[in-house]
């Protein structure tokens, strides 16, 4: 079991949505290439927590991050952030 399996992407804060996609090594256009029908600025307002993105979408960006990530950089970010 993953850490993408451990947390629910809808507990995840919006400062830590924007550290996992920085830690992943992402930037937000690059986001919007690998997820279909997502963009850049759906992304923006969920790391500004000015909207929420389906409990779907929530999780195919936390298993996009997390795939890049060990799973102790994952705890570490959602617990403290």
């Amino acid at each position: 079991m993953g850490a993408s399996d451990l947390y629910d992407p809808d507990g995840i804060s919006p400062p830590a949505w924007r550290l996992l996609r920085v830690a992943a090594g992402y930037d937000q256009r690059a986001v919007e290439r690998e997820v279909d029908e997502l963009m850049q600025a759906h992304i923006s307002m969920l790391e500004s927590g000015n909207r929420s993105l389906s409990h779907a979408r929530r999780k195919t960006l936390l298993e996009l991050y997390s795939a890049e990530l060990t799973d102790e950089q994952v705890l570490a970010i959602v617990d403290h952030f």
